[in-house]
Formats: structure tokens, C-alpha cells, sequence
């Protein structure tokens, strides 16, 4: 499935519905993103010029999922549209958890390219495999122009971690591609298997995922907010099997914690017990280590006897490691620092946002903190009265995908965040 955006203005606008029918919130959703006053001074969309559709269907809409999915494609008619379910649904700088709802991000990209490709037709790739990830990068359409590629799956039958790692490694493949994010979320909507529903313009999918690959004259960032700080010391892992960790720094790494906590402030001690993380650096040769540096990772237990423990990560020999704490003003300040890196980057014409179904108000004491949080930061930076909120489509995701570095990952407890912004005159997708 491929699309050549015929559109001359980069314009993306959202809409959201919490209407209890489920025809009627889509109904809704697509009158509002066609309505120039719901997002006044940022541009006219019309519906013929609609390139990519983002259909996120929350709560107990998700059984309707494919009427909603069909009947948005119907009446917008975009060149592709991608559709996921989740618990809970995002538009502009409203979070509806665990209600139902209808969300929808729609896009002209000028300039650009779109290939939709669905996770059954992804040959497997490793990353030092060359015949295979070049068989990858012609499945998907990856060239030198690609700027990243959304994916929504379904958490009970994608491996998402080895599909990432495998997409991220296509520019040592694909000549003049420098880099290649990832970006997107699982569908949380489920409880078991089969209750999830990706849609790739008419085709609706109960297991497996989707994807879209965009191309062209196109500036994609991106950030993730994994909500940790460091503590301790970095140090090097000196003895581990998978993801069993024997040994820091050549001393027991339950020794290692103990010593840490003993000489942490007594709030953060508190915070220990409710759960201990740690991160891997993702690039080596940096001098200086600090926070976006790490991939974050949970301590999922310890073995008193041996002195090691388990993480939820593979590890070898030589990687550089630190651990985190999480808490709600950690997060916060994580993703407001991130945020203020962003507004350097200028005017972001919209985004999609994925949030951890773990945050939302399991997390903070406030309703709609990671989008309003967006909204205030990039909002204004197109209306300084900050009247009109950035157009922002998204959902509370079973697993967040996004880059930390040069390469992407699938998180947890994260919000990812990806923007559509004009092509930079020295864009080097450095994301």
C-alpha cells in the first residue's frame, strides 16, 4: 500500500470525541478535524488532501473498532490510515483513561511518500544479517529519504523488541540513510488475545501489527520521556549471563545496591522499595553520561545468595550501567526538560502521542498531565497566547516504541512523543 502526497501545505489537525455511541463520537471526530475553527490560525485541511489518518478507539468503542476504522476512511478519505485500540485515547491536551473515545490525527505531508506495510509481510532481520535486513528495508520501502516509521501492534502475538532493533538497523543497508526511528505503541484495549484490532486502511487484523514508513520532504522528531533519574555511580558489568547480572565493577551487584541505598537521601530510600531500575548506555563512546543516555530497564529480583540479579534486559561483559529511581515529579521534570530541548526545534505542526497505560492518573495526581504538559510547552510556540493547543492524536499504549539515541526501543512506563515539523535546510535525522 503506497501513497504520493499530492498536498502544497504541511498542516495536521486532531480531533476527539467521548461520545458514549460509538458511530456518533466517529461521526464527531470527523466533522471536527474538517472544521478550520476547532484549531484557528493553522491552516485549512480539506479532505482531499488528507494524506495519513491516525484512528485511535478507546474503551469500550474498541469492540466497534472496525466500523469506526471504516467508517473514518470512508468520509476523510486519507491516502493511508492507520487504527489501534487502547484502554484509553488522547486528543490535543486531553487524556480519556480507560473510557471509551475516538481519537483522530489527521495530516497533509507535503512532498512525501507513505508505504503501509502490515507485520506479517516483515521478513525477520538481524542486525548483523546484511542479506536480511536488506530484504527488510525492500519490504518496507526504506531509502535514503525515509524519515522514520510509525507501528501499531498487538503486544500478544508481535515481538516488537527484535522487530525495532531490526528497522533501526537499516541504515547500515541502505546508503545515504543515516538514521531510521521508530516510533509508535501497542495496543492496550485487550486483556487477552484477540481482543485487539490494528487496522491498515481496510485491512483489520486481530494479531500481528501494522506500519506505515514516511518518506520525503518531511522533518519527523521525536522524544521519549523514560521518567528516571540516576543514582549511584555508573559502572561496568563484569560478569552476567543474559539477563542475570553476577557482578559490577567485580563486586556482587546486590553489594553494590546495598552500599548505594545506605548512602541515598532517606526519601529516595523510599523509593527503592517501591522498585529499583536500571539503565544500559546506549552509546559507549560518550564521555559523560546522564539523563536520555541510558535505556531504562526494571531490577526484577535479586538472589541473596549468589549476589546477582535479574533485569529486564539482556547484558554482557564491558556495557556501562547505572541505576534509576521513578517517581510522578521525576517524570515530570524528565519530560519538561525534554520539552524545552523541543521548542529549540521550532514549531512542531502536530504529533502523535503514545503514554504508557501505567502513567495517566496511576502515576500523577492530576488528570491529563503528559498532554496538557505537551500542549502548554509546544502549543504556544504556534499561538503565544496560548489559546489553541498543538493538534495531538494518541493513546495509552501496552508498550511505547521510540529511539533513545540512534536506535529504538519498546519501553514501558515511557511517553513517546512523535512531531511533524517542515524539513530542516540541515536535516541529518538527527531525530
Amino acid at each position: 500500500m503506497e501513497h504520493t502526497s499530492s498536498a502544497t501545505d504541511l498542516v495536521v489537525r486532531s480531533a476527539l470525541s467521548a461520545n458514549i455511541d460509538a458511530m456518533l463520537a466517529a461521526e464527531q471526530v470527523c466533522e471536527q478535524v474538517l472544521d478550520p475553527s476547532s484549531h484557528p490560525g493553522q491552516g485549512e485541511l480539506r479532505g482531499s488532501e488528507i494524506d495519513l489518518a491516525l484512528v485511535c478507539v478507546g474503551g469500550d468503542h474498541a469492540t466497534q473498532a472496525s466500523r469506526i476504522y471504516e467508517f473514518v476512511t470512508e468520509h476523510l478519505n486519507p491516502g493511508l490510515t492507520l487504527g489501534v485500540t487502547a484502554q484509553g485515547v488522547i486528543g490535543d491536551d486531553v487524556e480519556l483513561e480507560n473510557a471509551p473515545g475516538v481519537s483522530v490525527l489527521c495530516a497533509s505531508l507535503p512532498g512525501t511518500h507513505l508505504q503501509g506495510f502490515t507485520y506479517r509481510q516483515l521478513p525477520h532481520a538481524t542486525p548483523g544479517d546484511r542479506e536480511s535486513l536488506e530484504s527488510l528495508a525492500t519490504e518496507i520501502g526504506a531509502e535514503a529519504d525515509s524519515r522514520g516509521v510509525l507501528f501499531f501492534g498487538d503486544p500478544f502475538s508481535v515481538p516488537a523488541g527484535p522487530m525495532t532493533e531490526g528497522i533501526s538497523s537499516l541504515p547500515r543497508v541502505v546508503p545515504g540513510l543515516k538514521r531510521l526511528p521508530v516510533m509508535g505503541g501497542m495496543a492496550s484495549a485487550g486483556k487477552v488475545p484477540g481482543q485487539n484490532i490494528i487496522t491498515l486502511n481496510d485491512h483489520a487484523m486481530r494479531t500481528g501489527g501494522a506500519g506505515v514508513m514516511i518518506r520525503g520532504n518531511l522533518t519527523v522528531d521525536s522524544l521519549v520521556s523514560q521518567g528516571c533519574r540516576p543514582i549511584g555511580q555508573a559502572m561496568v558489568v563484569t560478569e552476567a549471563k543474559r539477563n542475570v547480572v553476577q557482578k559490577l565493577g567485580g563486586r556482587p551487584a546486590i553489594e553494590v545496591i546495598r552500599e548505594m541505598v545506605d548512602a541515598l537521601p532517606q526519601e529516595d530510600r523510599g523509593l527503592v522499595s517501591g522498585g529499583l531500575f536500571i539503565g544500559r548506555v546506549v552509546n559507549e563512546y560518550k564521555d559523560r553520561f546522564g539523563r536520555g543516555d541510558f535505556l531504562i530497564r526494571a531490577v526484577l529480583g535479586v538472589d541473596q545468595g549468589s549476589g546477582a540479579i535479574a533485569v529486564g534486559d539482556s547484558l554482557r561483559v564491558g556495557q556501562t550501567v547505572q541505576f534509576h529511581l521513578r517517581d510522578a515529579t521525576t517524570a515530570r521534570e524528565d519530560l519538561e526538560l525534554l520539552l524545552e530541548a523541543q521548542q529549540l526545534l521550532g514549531p512542531a505542526a502536530g504529533g502523535l502521542l503514545c503514554t504508557c497505560s501505567g502513567r495517566g492518573r496511576r502515576m500523577f495526581d492530576e488528570e491529563n498531565h503528559d498532554a496538557a504538559l505537551i500542549s502548554r510547552a509546544l502549543g504556544r510556540q504556534a499561538d503565544p497566547v496560548g489559546q489553541t493547543p498543538m493538534p495531538m492524536g494518541g493513546f495509552f499504549a501496552a508498550g511505547e516504541i521510540g529511539p533513545i539515541g540512534d536506535r529504538s526501543f519498546v519501553h514501558g512506563h515511557t511517553a513517546s512523543l512523535t512531531l511533524f515539523r517542515p524539513l530542516r535546510e540541515s536535516f541529518d535525522q538527527a531525530g
